[in-house]
């Protein structure tokens, strides 16, 4: 039972089991609510207070216009971070004392709380936020949406916020506290509080962000923060309706049309909403014949939810793009059992009933499995992709599904035994989620923690990546803060060249599949400064976004350089200019001077080159000696701009290292370059840019080299000299008495000297007490370090994980030697594809590293000149240890990635084939049938499987045969015959030949939709 002992604006409850209390609340009806709509985006809501005539809802026209002109330019938000998609409408007034007649009545009734049955539910655990919606595509102009994420560049206006004039709606919940014995009745108290304020329909309630989620809590709605907010506690809202337990979720029938109407009318995309539930009264069917299926929530006679979903008829082309086996076994389902879900509107009052809704649609539907795909965002229109469903307030109750790498099929040559059009086919690339039964009884992992990632780079996306896919937990507040926003927007066609080299890590069709926008928030803007004790990042805009965990990966980037001053006009040679690689350039940059480093710099070089009649008339300058020098100039002249006027300058190079380390390659790319007219200038320094005068624009710039110096007109300068650290990123850390040494110091953990700030990539080099300074994280795949840095992470916040154990100390000063391959590739002057794979290492001229008396052997075939040049470099332990090519024609990269590290034996005895003279082509070598199952991506699990198989004991007094290579090895067992012939035997005189067979022929088997060129038993 519960007692109050009512206060002029504030009330104490408590709750009694056999007269002893067990819990206790505090009450009060004076909120402030002014923080609070300074603080907080209370649209859905109406404020918190009631209406009144002189609201103002909606922006003027102008403002209105111009937000939607700018809505484009924005960030994409995190799902959590979104409302739009839901009803903004609270529960109408007309029907509100229907409403509160239901509460009184299931108050009166102890059953009602408690049962489960055809209407009502008691389903306290995993409930989510209010703003745990949508993809992050499509915003309504009646509603704000401000998140982190809605942090905009200077320039950008300031969006409308609503004005409430009425009266406050809300009281606020001071102090609770219950027996952990009785806390799943603690929603009990809500009924009775709301009872000491008949005049609220909302109950508030403010808390650290770092508070683990409680029962009671989990039926609140969180707030959205406005950018500007920097209070350190969210804010979350009950509505009194939110305690009828009579909701009711059945199909749909034409008499709900109404109300589905006056639900979706705010959403923008309500008409595909509608019209998909008349297809659904009128015919059950879409118009290409697949089932579709309605359903309503119904509370108080009011539909307060709609979801729409047919039956997923793309089950083959998910299996065989998506994990989805992860989640499920195939072969525990029916076809028709998997549902694919177009539409899910839940008004936010009844949001703690989602996972309810979803578990009642499985039910009444008849469906196992539930998908829901987002698809990218289109540039063509400035909202939806044509493809994209609704956006869904259900995202956070689903789980994302990671995409799986597809092998290149050479589908000529395959013919009849090509996989089928259902599995090879490509249709929109679009990020999956998904739900099932089971799913719908496992709670997520909260966490509220303020995990805040500088810079866009590779190290930063795959650390993004590898939290947003664990799919037991749900982080809250993942905000990344970037330049330019979330790389991705596909500014540049596929098919058109890049001026920047690749590494490989990630593409457009990558960032598609993964849709990071849905579940990170995004500030636009760049870091200027770090306030350590107040824990806040400073932005350029002068926003600040507050952080509990600080993830640096900046990277480095390519600077302006300076020039050195030097009057060509008294033949001056680089022994006689002052050296000024090391100064920084503090002038105005000119207009027609580019530094790219993202694919925005190269949207705005391209357009510039467009727009000022680059490709036929004036001189371009590609200043630099690093691989991009290469592909610009090659995609200058795929552009149409001129050989004879495109100059490559290469200022001396600071090692003996070229950036593509193989002279066959090189002699190549020079002759395409004097074949195409481009004049190359090596050992050039920069001097001057139009004699020493303003230099915006560029009109000529000089260059002293070791003999006589040059000028040059210049209608376009590109500039590729070393990359270094932003100033404005340096001048951040070293303000903030951050450790640094030529680049931010960290340790084997990622650690800098705070503790709360961890950094990676390129920025950062190892402490000097590691004493190994030629090891950075340059020297690694940048893909793989931002999955090791979340993987050090995750064990703060996922209790599933071991504990770590703390390295010995002979140990700890070792630093971490990553193991993925190093790639770099581009289209190199001369149309020539290239691709290089390497293991990490310290950079070492080609010609040393072969001299080497433990190198291994190459094999090559073809010949660079020609466009047919493969290298292979097989280690003294005969592993593919470097990838080189070169091809006029297009190639499987993604193929020959999956080469690296794999024995050469494993490669059809590829050493024994070269040396009979019977692999004459490696490119025709590997389009054979027989090397595609190498680049399955679940090839690696057998090799483990075979692994873990040869180390198992075929008795417990007989040696595993692992064990006997390495008795072997350790020549404590002596065989009379090859050591090689007798493990062979051993091998087939016991059971290890068959289960080695059996468990190959069951992965064939199971994977038979990605490998039908393969045969097995019982297929004749």
């Amino acid at each position: 039972m519960s007692q109050a002992q009512p206060l002029s604006s504030a009330a104490h409850s408590q709750s009694q089991v056999a007269g002893t209390a067990v819990g206790f609340m505090s009450v009060c009806s004076r909120v402030n609510m002014q923080l609070l709509h300074e603080c907080f985006d209370l649209g859905p809501f109406h404020g918190l207070c009631f209406p009144h005539p002189d609201d103002v809802l909606e922006a003027p026209q102008e403002l209105s216009v111009r937000r939607s002109q700018d809505a484009e330019l924005r960030s994409s938000s995190q799902g959590s971070q979104k409302i739009v998609e839901e009803s903004q409408e609270p529960v109408f007034p007309d029907t509100m004392e229907n409403i509160q007649g239901n509460i009184a009545k299931e108050a009166a009734s102890e059953e009602a709380l408690t049962a489960v049955q055809s209407g009502s539910v008691s389903e306290p655990e995993d409930i989510e936020k209010l703003s745990d919606v949508s993809t992050g595509y499509a915003q309504d102009h009646r509603v704000s949406s401000r998140s982190l994420a809605s942090l905009l560049l200077p320039e950008e206006p300031v969006h409308f916020r609503p004005i409430y004039r009425g009266a406050s709606a809300a009281f606020c919940i001071q102090l609770f506290c219950i027996d952990e014995k009785y806390e799943a009745r603690s929603l009990d108290f809500m009924n009775f509080v709301f009872s000491l304020f008949s005049d609220k329909n909302f109950c508030i309630i403010s808390l650290p962000h770092l508070t683990p989620e409680f029962i009671l809590i989990q039926n609140f709605v969180k707030m959205v923060p406005f950018s500007t907010c920097t209070l350190e506690q969210d804010l979350y809202v009950f509505h009194r309706a939110g305690l009828l337990k009579s909701i009711h979720i059945r199909f749909a029938t034409f008499l709900d049309t109404p109300g589905v109407e006056n639900l979706v009318r705010t959403l923008m995309l309500n008409k595909s909403i509608l019209e998909d539930l008349d297809r659904y009264n009128k015919a059950r069917k879409d118009p290409d014949g697949t089932l579709l299926q309605a359903f309503v929530a119904e509370v108080a006679e009011q539909i307060v939810g709609i979801a729409v979903i047919r039956n997923e008829m793309d089950i083959e082309y998910i299996r065989s793009h998506y994990n989805i086996e992860d989640f499920i076994y195939f072969s525990h389902h029916q076809r028709e059992e998997h549902g694919h879900m177009h539409h899910f509107a839940l008004n936010p009052i009844f949001r703690h009933y989602t996972k309810f809704f979803l578990k009642e649609i499985l039910r009444l539907g008849f469906k196992s499995c539930l998908y829901y795909p987002v698809y990218p965002k289109s540039r063509e229109g400035k909202f939806q992709n044509p493809y994209a469903h609704s956006l869904t307030s259900a995202l956070h109750y689903l789980v994302p599904v990671r995409p799986r790498r597809q092998i290149v099929y050479p589908l000529e040559k395959l013919g009849i035994n090509a996989p089928s059009k259902a599995v090879s086919k490509d249709p929109i690339s679009y990020a999956l989620n998904h739900t099932n039964r089971k799913l719908t009884l496992e709670p997520k992992i909260t966490v509220n923690a303020k995990i805040i990632v500088v810079g866009a780079s590779n190290v930063g996306i795959s650390f993004l990546e590898t939290l947003v896919f664990c799919s037991h937990l749900k982080f809250n507040n993942l905000t990344l803060i970037s330049t330019h926003g979330l790389p991705g927007k596909k500014l540049l066609d596929t098919e058109q060249r890049k001026f920047l080299a690749s590494d490989h890590c990630f593409n457009d069709k990558d960032y598609a599949l993964m849709s990071l926008c849905s579940w990170v928030n995004v500030v636009v803007g760049r870091m200027t400064g770090i306030d350590r004790a107040a824990k806040h990042v400073v932005l350029s805009t002068g926003e600040i976004v507050l952080y509990d965990h600080l993830i640096l990966c900046t990277g480095q980037q390519y600077q302006v350089p300076c020039p050195t001053g030097a009057d060509i006009s008294q033949h001056l040679t680089n022994r006689e200019v002052p050296n000024s690689s090391q100064r920084r350039y503090t002038g105005k940059v000119p207009c027609n001077h580019f530094t790219l480093n993202e694919e925005e710099d190269c949207f705005k070089a391209l357009t510039w080159i467009r727009n000022n009649s680059i490709t036929t008339e004036g001189n371009v300058i590609v200043y630099g000696n690093t691989i991009d020098t290469y592909t610009t100039v090659e995609t200058l002249l795929n552009l149409g701009v001129s050989g004879s006027r495109v100059h490559l300058v290469q200022p001396p190079p600071a090692s003996t290292i070229t950036c593509i380390n193989n002279y066959s390659v090189e002699s190549a790319v020079a002759d395409a370059l004097a074949a195409a007219g481009v004049t190359i200038y090596r050992d050039a320094i920069l001097a001057q840019w139009n004699d020493g005068l303003h230099p915006d624009p560029i009109y000529s710039a000089s260059f002293t080299t070791p003999t006589k110096p040059f000028r040059l007109p210049c209608s376009m300068f590109f500039s590729f000299c070393e990359k270094n650290v932003d100033y404005e990123t340096f001048k951040a850390l070293n303000d903030t008495c951050l450790v640094y040494d030529g680049r931010l110091v960290i340790d084997t953990n990622f650690h800098t000297n705070d503790i709360a700030i961890r950094a990676a990539g390129s920025l950062t080099k190892f402490s000097n007490r590691y004493y190994s300074n030629e090891w950075t994280h340059s020297n690694f795949s940048s893909k793989e370090i931002g999955f090791q840095l979340a993987a050090a992470m995750l064990h703060l916040f996922d209790p599933t994980l071991e504990p770590v154990t703390e390295p010995p100390a002979d140990l700890d000063r070792l630093i971490p030697m990553y193991k993925g391959a190093k790639i770099q590739g581009g289209i190199l002057p001369g149309s020539y594809h290239y691709l290089h794979i390497a293991k990490p290492a310290i950079p070492t001229p080609l010609e040393v590293q072969m001299a080497q008396p433990n190198y291994g052997l190459e094999i090559v075939t073809g010949n660079a000149k020609n466009g047919t040049y493969f290298r292979i470099h097989i280690n003294k332990y005969k592993m593919v240890e470097t990838i080189t090519c070169l091809s006029r024609e297009p190639f499987p990269t993604s193929n020959y990635i999956r080469l690296f590290g794999q024995h050469e034996q494993l490669l059809n005895n590829l050493c024994a084939r070269y040396d009979e003279n019977l692999i004459t082509d490696l490119y025709s070598y590997f389009t054979e049938p027989w090397c595609l199952a190498l680049f399955h991506d679940r090839f690696i699990d057998l090799r483990k499987e075979l692994r873990q198989i040869l180390a198992s004991k075929e008795g417990e007094d007989l040696p595993s045969i692992e064990q006997l290579a390495h008795q072997i090895e350790d020549e404590e067992i002596n065989p009379t015959e090859k050591p090689r012939q007798y493990l062979k035997r051993v091998f087939e005189e016991s059971i290890y030949k068959t289960l080695v067979e059996r468990s190959t022929l069951d992965y064939l088997h199971y994977n038979r939709y990605h490998l039908p060129m393969y045969a097995w038993p019982g297929i004749i």
